[in-house]
C-alpha cells in the first residue's frame, strides 16, 4: 500500500497551486494524508476528487468551512498499522514522549504545523512523521512531502521528497 503525506499547503496564500510533482503522486497513492493548514476548501476538493482515499485534519489556519468538513484528529487502520493524523504536537523537545502518552494505541502519527520534516520513533515504538510543506518551506532549504509503503504490517520505504524552488 503506497502512502502520500503532506501538510501545511496554505493555498492560495503561500502558493497558487500544488506542485506538479506532488500532483503526479496522487494517482500512485492508495492513501493520501494531509495534516492540516489547507487554508482553502478548493485544495480539499481537489484532493478528494483525485485521491483513492484521503485522510485529513484541520489546522490552526483553517477556517469554519474546513473545520466543518474535517476532524481535529483522524484515525485509520491501514495494512495492520494504526495511524493517527493531527496538526499540532507542540514543541520539538519532548515531542516523542508527549505524543506516545496522548496516542498510546497508535503505530504511526502524522503531524504538521512546523513545516519542518520529522521522522522519529518514540519509546514504545510510535513512529512520528511530519512531511514538511510542499508549498511553504519557511526556514527550510526545500519544500517537502513524504511517501511511504505499508507492507506486511510494517511501515517501509519512508522517503522525504525535496521539491525544486519555484
Amino acid at each position: 500500500m503506497r502512502l502520500l503525506l503532506m501538510s501545511d499547503t496554505h493555498l492560495p496564500r503561500r502558493a497558487k497551486r500544488l506542485p506538479d510533482e506532488l500532483l503526479a503522486e496522487l494517482p500512485r497513492a492508495d492513501v493520501v494524508f494531509h495534516a492540516g493548514d489547507w487554508a482553502d476548501a478548493a485544495t480539499l476538493d481537489l484532493l478528494e476528487s483525485r485521491s483513492r482515499r484521503l485522510i485529513g485534519v484541520y489546522g490552526n489556519n483553517d477556517g469554519p468551512e474546513l473545520r466543518a468538513r474535517l476532524p481535529e484528529v483522524a484515525y485509520a487502520e491501514l495494512g495492520g498499522l494504526r495511524f493517527g493524523v493531527v496538526h499540532e504536537t507542540g514543541a520539538a523537545q519532548g515531542r516523542e514522549t508527549r505524543c506516545a502518552a496522548r496516542f498510546p494505541d497508535l503505530d504511526v502519527l502524522v503531524f504538521g504545523h512546523s513545516h519542518i520534516p520529522w521522522d522519529s520513533t518514540a519509546p514504545g515504538g510510535l513512529r512520528l512523521l511530519n512531511p514538511g510543506s510542499p508549498t511553504d518551506r519557511r526556514r527550510q532549504p526545500h519544500c517537502t512531502y513524504l511517501t511511504a509503503e505499508v507492507r506486511d504490517g510494517a511501515l517501509a520505504e519512508v522517503t522525504l521528497h525535496r521539491l525544486l524552488r519555484r
